[in-house]
């Protein structure tokens, strides 16, 4: 059976890293060791960045209206992140290497047809989180961080997207990220600030 063509006006990512993909996922098909670890993590660690989110608010408790209007900005941030990504694969309509490189090692099931690579959803959202947790508190953005490098690491490793479709997702979420959590903690805190003066003080303060 054939692999499905890239149409004239999609990105053809194979021709950007192919090779780079083949050799990282050549890499994941001799050390069968790790596949499993990767595997869990790359399927259900962006559960990890809730409990970042849900971490940044209990420290933005203890701190300034500000701090607290970028908590709460945080999972907003994530999700429009997740948003802006998902219109640019519609732009560019990748196939996923699984198909365009049939013969690649693969750990992770190919995705249909119509879900496209390029960029990856799930280092968007990973380094989102990771960018507006840095603006509550830096040493939680720096573990969130580490966090959403491994996640776009596993992403190549199990054979979902390219290396070029997580680099790009990297400055996606941190850019969209950065605008709504910034513009959040400037403008954010007398919202906060009349909040916590009302029936929401014991979460917000």
């Amino acid at each position: 059976m054939t692999s499905p063509t890239p149409t004239p006006q999609a990105l053809d990512g194979a021709s950007i890293d192919g090779g780079l993909y083949g050799d990282i996922t050549d890499f994941a098909r001799h050390t069968h060791w790790l596949n499993g670890p990767v595997s869990a993590y790359t399927s259900y660690g962006i559960a990890l960045f809730a409990v970042f989110m849900l971490a940044g608010w209990w420290i933005a408790r203890r701190k300034d209206a500000s701090v607290m209007a970028a908590a709460l900005a945080a999972p907003i941030a994530m999700v429009l992140a997740y948003g802006v990504n998902d219109a640019v694969k519609s732009v560019f309509t990748e196939v996923r290497p699984c198909r365009a490189l049939p013969h690649d090692f693969l750990i992770e099931k190919c995705p249909p047809l119509d879900d496209y690579a390029f960029p990856s959803n799930h280092t968007t959202v990973a380094a989102a989180a990771a960018v507006a947790l840095f603006l509550v508190d830096r040493r939680l953005g720096a573990i969130a961080a580490i966090a959403a490098l491994l996640m776009g690491a596993s992403r190549v490793y199990v054979g979902a997207h390219y290396p070029h479709d997580v680099l790009v997702a990297f400055v996606t979420g941190a850019v969209v990220a950065f605008a709504v959590t910034w513009s959040a903690r400037r403008y954010g805190g007398p919202l906060v600030e009349r909040l916590r003066a009302g029936a929401l003080k014991p979460l917000l303060a």
